[in-house]
């Protein structure tokens, strides 16, 4: 059989970076509605601004909403306008943004370290953490996106000396500012201080310091920020205050999580690739600490730097106060470039891979089939059923680690680890769409409750909540396009509305519109919840 020439191998490459990430990040993103408190919030904040045509300030319930910058809004407000206001909208900034740090990385690989660009791509985008937050409506993976792509762009000034690139790693990171704030600029100066540090390159850091560049990025980031406090004075409080220096040193709003709570979500976010990664890992830091310095100038210094990158991240948010999972995503990246640089050096010397490392690695691999024939189980129950389903998806997660390790240990070894580790990533997002999706809708999301409240009503109505969580809240906001009052928090509103209410809550509902009629509309039992119809004020 001929080889590939270099340009059949790069339409091949293209087309399994386009079959990938459009099954990862694009296929079934409205499969089941928005979940959680962010989602919808993040989603209608974009769709008042759009409304209004506003660019500067974005609003909730008609309120300025300060908490985050605006790239995704913008981002959003822009698919709003070709495919209209939806789910499926509101989730496709993310896919993109994966799509394009993913493409990039490829491309970087392809300049830099020929021979496994593909391998890093499709590693990178394949990771748990990348393709959930790949599938979500939020800031995460645009910060995320932004910051990867401005560390390769950084790294490739390095070698290359090339200016092009480090400009263009300032104005990448200007978006990942507009993305998610100072952040994005602070953790990329800490990764590159350290790299400096270790190499003993203090002019490095001089050099880094690009006039251009630092114009490029005010240019970029700064004049939103200068914007939207000039019309709203109380930004720079509630975003720079609260937001970034109250949420990292406080635990203001409530995300309070051990030390050490980043170190399992991390490892969790990299599956189906963790044990290899933490091979990978392993394998850097000795080498750093056996050859020091001399490491750092030669070819291998691309490994300390990501080792640094993954660290860095890791060890900051771990500090904070407030943790969040998806504040851990930039540092993902890192991990799977770690484990292409690991599988090219093994496979350029035909070593055969750790037995230890294959089974273990053959498990986690194929043991996310188990959870992802499950889902909708432990959606709703929260543990695993011992039933037929699981022994079949037992058994199924069984054969196929069998087949994995069996591959691995022939003489394809680390080179098929890429294709036969994708096998059940790709088996687990089938099933957890094909079977999971809905129970995740009736459970975690306000789209099914919304449409059923919709049916009932004979004209549009005000919607209230009492007693429910804020996912229900903002989902509701978002799926209805309404203000929501809360009882616990608005006053009562005096025209006929309906409520949503815990399961069971009508005398308490009925005492607090006292003496004003109820009337019991029906029941939401995937998540517990009654609504119902309650009459306008008495007329005085």
């Amino acid at each position: 059989m001929k080889p590939l020439t270099s340009d059949s191998r790069f339409r091949t490459d293209a087309l399994l970076l386009v079959g990938f990430c459009g099954f990862l990040f694009f296929f079934g993103l409205a499969y089941f509605g928005l979940i959680g408190a962010d989602e919808p919030r993040y989603a209608q904040v974009a769709r008042e601004m759009l409304a209004r045509h506003d660019w500067i300030t974005p609003t909730l319930g008609g309120q300025p909403w300060l908490e985050k910058p605006p790239l995704y809004y913008w981002q959003a407000m822009l698919a709003y306008s070709a495919f209209g206001v939806n789910d499926w909208a509101a989730r496709l900034p993310s896919a993109i943004d994966a799509s394009l740090m993913v493409v990039g990385i490829y491309f970087f690989l392809r300049r830099f370290r020929p021979g496994f660009q593909i391998d890093g791509a499709l590693m990178t985008a394949s990771a748990a953490g990348v393709i959930g937050f790949a599938r979500a409506a939020s800031m995460d993976m645009a910060l995320a996106a932004a910051l990867t792509l401005a560390l390769l762009a950084w790294w490739a000034w390095y070698e290359s000396e090339s200016k092009v690139y480090l400009a263009l790693a300032y104005a990448l990171l200007a978006l990942g500012t507009l993305a998610k704030g100072p952040v994005a600029p602070f953790l990329a100066a800490v990764i590159v201080v350290i790299f400096a540090v270790a190499k003993g390159e203090s002019r490095l850091l001089l050099r880094t310091l690009l006039l251009p560049g630092i114009l490029l990025f005010c240019a970029l980031a700064l004049p939103w920020y200068f914007a939207v406090q000039a019309r709203n004075p109380e930004f720079f409080r509630t975003f720079i205050l609260e937001h970034n220096l109250a949420r990292f040193g406080t635990n203001l709003y409530r995300h309070k999580q051990p030390f050490w709570y980043y170190l399992p979500v991390a490892l969790l976010g990299l599956v189906p690739w963790t044990i290899f990664v933490v091979a990978a890992v392993t394998e850097s830091v000795r080498a750093w600490w056996a050859e020091g310095r001399e490491m750092l100038r030669s070819e291998d210094a691309l490994n300390a730097f990501l080792v640094i990158w993954l660290a860095v991240p890791i060890v900051f948010f771990s500090v904070s106060q407030s943790k969040l999972p998806g504040y851990i995503i930039p540092a993902l990246p890192a991990g799977t470039l770690l484990l292409a640089e690991y599988v090219r050096r093994h496979v350029s010397g035909d070593d055969r891979p750790n037995k230890v490392l294959i089974v273990l690695h053959s498990v986690v691999a194929a043991a996310i089939l188990v959870p992802a024939l499950t889902i909708a189980y432990l959606v709703s129950q929260h543990h695993l059923p011992w039933n037929r389903a699981t022994a079949v998806a037992v058994v199924v997660a069984a054969a196929l680690a069998t087949g994995i390790a069996i591959t691995l240990r022939t003489r394809l070894g680390l080179g098929a680890l890429r294709f036969v580790t994708l096998v059940p990533v790709v088996l687990g997002l089938a099933g957890v769409l094909r079977l999971g999706a809905p129970a995740l809708d009736d459970v975690l999301s306000a789209r099914s409750l919304a449409n059923e409240i919709s049916r009932l009503e004979t004209k549009p109505l005000p919607l209230a909540v009492f007693e429910v969580s804020r996912e229900t809240e903002f989902g509701l906001a978002f799926y209805r396009n309404q203000v929501i009052a809360r009882y616990d928090r608005d006053p009562v509103p005096a025209g006929e509305h309906l409520v949503v209410a815990p399961r069971g809550a009508q005398a308490e509902v009925a005492q607090r519109v006292s003496p004003r009629r109820v009337s019991y509309l029906g029941t939401f039992a995937g998540q517990g919840i009654d609504y119902y119809w309650v009459a306008g004020s008495p007329a005085p």
